[in-house]
């Protein structure tokens, strides 16, 4: 049989992969819920291979081939304690490999290039690659970091929304929207803010972005930070020669506006995305697995 790599992106609010031949040619993908590996690991876990299982069976392929090929997870969380070496473990891969989501996102983005990436989904994570050496920052989790995350984005709309709620802070459409949906009650807030995943927090960062399109002024003030954030992570991974500036993630592009004038001069577009790192980086594990048995 063809050797096969599967590259999977472990992210919080999904978990995609693809299964690709040893060529680089995507032969199928999957889809399964959620992999947020610090917040919930036994779902994580059957998610990421339920995706793979899914990637497999759209390339026409029985599910047992999942214990025959090379594989990379990439999820936030791997650089954390012992959830790398836990979820290695219980992979059914021949080959299983955990990376960090941020160097799935630089290997996708840059290829072997030199330069600095920034993700931002549900959660948010950096990385530079410079002379061949890696750099990365960020990703702690929406409660002490991710600052300007798609979860980080819901979380301050709340708490801004309850500030405005005590007249704390002035009211904007945007929070009075907020609170209605909670029937314009806090304790309803704070309930679903103790209960939820970053999965759920993250579903408002559309709605921030649409409101500061309107003039919101909570709205700007929420995004506003956010990238002031993404200009110091940026700048602590910069240095004068860098040759470009990556953003990946579902709010990437909505982001490019609100970077400083420095930051949006290297942009350039990625080269592909975070899934296309797993894969690539699979298929760099497969080429040494396939060394080593010549």
């Amino acid at each position: 049989m063809t050797e096969l790599a599967i590259g999977i992106d472990g992210g919080g609010s999904s978990c995609r992969a693809a299964v690709a031949d040893s060529k680089g040619n995507v032969l199928g993908r999957g889809k399964a819920g959620p992999a947020n590996i610090l917040s919930d690991l036994d779902n994580s876990l059957l998610n990421i291979i339920s995706s793979a299982r899914e990637a497999l069976r759209d390339a026409g392929l029985p599910a047992e081939t999942v214990s025959k090929v090379s594989a990379v997870v990439g999820v936030a969380g791997a650089n954390v304690g012992d959830y790398r070496a836990r979820i290695e473990h219980a992979l059914p891969f021949a080959d299983g490999h955990v990376v960090t989501d941020a160097l799935i996102a630089l290997e996708g983005a840059l290829g072997d290039s030199d330069g600095v990436i920034g993700a931002f989904g549900t959660g948010s994570v950096y990385n530079a690659r410079r002379d061949g050496k890696l750099r990365g920052i960020g990703g702690w989790g929406f409660v002490v970091g991710d600052q300007a995350s798609g979860a980080r984005l819901g979380r301050d709309l709340l708490e801004k929304s309850l500030l405005a709620y005590d007249k704390v802070r002035p009211s904007s459409p945007l929070t009075v929207k907020l609170m209605t949906e909670y029937g314009d009650d806090p304790e309803r807030v704070v309930e679903f803010a103790h209960a939820s995943k970053p999965k759920e927090f993250a579903r408002y960062a559309p709605l921030v972005f649409d409101y500061a399109a309107q003039g919101d002024e909570i709205a700007i003030g929420i995004i506003k930070d956010a990238a002031a954030a993404i200009g110091d992570n940026l700048d602590a991974l910069l240095w004068p020669e860098c040759p470009a500036i990556c953003l990946l993630g579902g709010l990437a592009k909505a982001y490019e506006p609100w970077l400083a004038e420095r930051h949006k001069v290297l942009l350039r577009e990625p080269k592909g995305d975070v899934l296309q790192g797993a894969i690539d980086l699979a298929l760099k594990f497969l080429q040494e697995r396939q060394k080593g048995a010549a």
